[in-house]
């Protein structure tokens, strides 16, 4: 649930990739948003609202087995 709502909130800096331990991916977003001085905030914050959505959405087993078991780091 933290996932998802940091997602929606703080999607842009990619801090729910952090929580779920996608360090990669997460520091990906968290460059896109400050070398674009915030221009790429933008994309990147509508990318982490849609992953939010779809993690506050799964069932708590759909999220343990796509995000935690498989590891999918994107959508």
């Amino acid at each position: 649930m933290l996932a998802g709502i940091l997602g929606i909130v703080l999607g842009g800096f990619g801090i729910h990739k952090f929580i779920l331990g996608y360090q990669k991916e997460g520091i990906i977003m968290l460059v896109i948003s400050v070398a674009t001085c915030g221009f790429g905030y933008t994309v990147i914050g509508i990318i982490g609202l849609i992953e939010g959505i779809m993690y506050l959405t799964k069932s708590d087993e759909e999220f343990v087995e796509t995000y935690i078991t498989n590891k999918k780091a994107w959508f």
